[in-house]
């Protein structure tokens, strides 16, 4: 299991992303567009570097959804190794059983 802290830092971050997205995606258009001014360029940039750095989508960390490991989780279910071989052996994923040949 891991830190509660670890967990609620990373579940701020996707909040303050959230907030931020619109904001950020302006910003970004501004600055790739050729047509744009140097000198509103160097404003987005400006304004861009004043957001909270946890506002970058980049900072999120995939975790598991019941134990928060941050290593060895597959997206497409969005658990960690450990626990997707535990419910699988379970059976309480559909449509997954152990392989055997």
């Amino acid at each position: 299991m891991a830190k509660k802290s670890k967990i609620a830092k990373n579940e701020q971050r996707i909040r303050l992303v959230e907030k931020y997205r619109e904001l950020r995606k302006q910003l970004k258009e501004t600055i790739r567009n050729p047509s744009t001014s140097d000198e509103d360029k160097y404003d987005a940039y400006a304004k861009l570097r004043s957001l909270p750095r946890d506002a970058n989508p980049i900072r999120i960390r995939n975790r598991c959804q019941f134990t928060g490991r941050p290593r060895g989780n597959y997206r497409k279910f969005g658990i960690s190794r450990v626990q997707f071989r535990e419910m699988a052996l379970r059976g309480e994923i559909p449509g997954v059983k152990k392989a055997s040949w």
